[in-house]
């Protein structure tokens, strides 16, 4: 597989991306991708040659190593490598949506009209959903394969001999693991770094939740405090007042004027 191509597909990813999602993408070829490519399929290379077993009849060795090996450890590793770095594609295609959609607007309206996005490359709107949606899809492949590996291998475990008595066996043998202690550190490496990413995009799912909680917070927040150091409005009374003082005026000449007729004042 030419893993080189897929690098450089993802790695225009980078310019839509937060410093996780970098982050992230760094520990996905450094850490897996190349390890991958340049050791792991080397370690399994010779798995299926030197399984061993301690007998004779025909096809004994290969059902044993079917029963403790039903899928291979580095084509599941490609595998949730292909499934865990294409979620990042839809991000590209979603972008690419975006601009051409925007070049067919100018097309249509002419170079100086409204443009339909701020940004095409921002994440905001769908993209942002989509981006957000990548994330939980990547974190839960990774959950996924590593529960796969957790039930098909033992808790990740390489032991050097297995004991087999499937048929055709004439009974039960033992077989022998070429490198186990190798394919150990492998496995636990390649789990090691599974659980770094699932971390990785969990922490940047969080990120942009709450800068998005905190963006629509914000202009509340704003238009609250500017409410509260607005002054208070003068009642009824007193605008009629400042506005109209000599129909005021009148009004209290006119009620003491009634008031002395009364013999009320004095």
């Amino acid at each position: 597989m030419n893993w080189a191509f897929l690098q450089g597909i993802l790695s225009g990813v980078n310019k839509y991306s937060t410093a996780l999602g970098r982050i992230w993408l760094s520990v996905v070829f450094l850490f897996r991708v190349l390890v991958y490519v340049v050791a792991a399929e080397e370690v399994w290379d010779d798995e299926q040659k030197d399984f061993i077993c301690n007998t004779k009849q025909p096809g004994c060795p290969n059902v044993c190593y079917d029963e403790f090996f039903p899928v291979s450890h580095v084509r599941l590793w490609a595998l949730q490598l292909i499934l865990v770095t294409c979620p990042s594609l839809l991000v590209v295609m979603h972008v690419a949506y975006r601009q051409e959609r925007e070049r067919k607007h100018r097309l249509k309206h002419g170079p100086d009209a409204r443009s339909l996005y701020d940004n095409p490359n921002k994440k905001r709107g769908g993209l942002w959903w989509t981006y957000l949606l990548s994330l939980i899809f990547k974190a839960a492949v990774d959950a996924g394969f590593l529960y796969i590996f957790h039930r098909l291998y033992r808790n990740y475990d390489m032991p050097r001999v297995v004991s087999c008595s499937e048929e055709p066996c004439p009974h039960t043998v033992d077989c022998y693991i070429s490198r186990p202690t190798e394919k150990k550190v492998f496995t636990c490496f390649m789990v090691a770094t599974a659980v770094i990413c699932i971390l990785l995009n969990l922490s940047e799912v969080t990120y942009l939740v709450g800068k998005r909680c905190l963006e629509s917070l914000g202009p509340r927040h704003q238009r609250s405090r500017h409410q509260a150091h607005l002054p208070e409005t003068c009642p009824p009374y007193a605008l009629s007042q400042e506005e109209h003082p000599q129909d005021g005026n009148s009004a209290f000449m006119k009620a003491k004027t009634t008031a002395v007729a009364a013999g009320g004042y004095p």
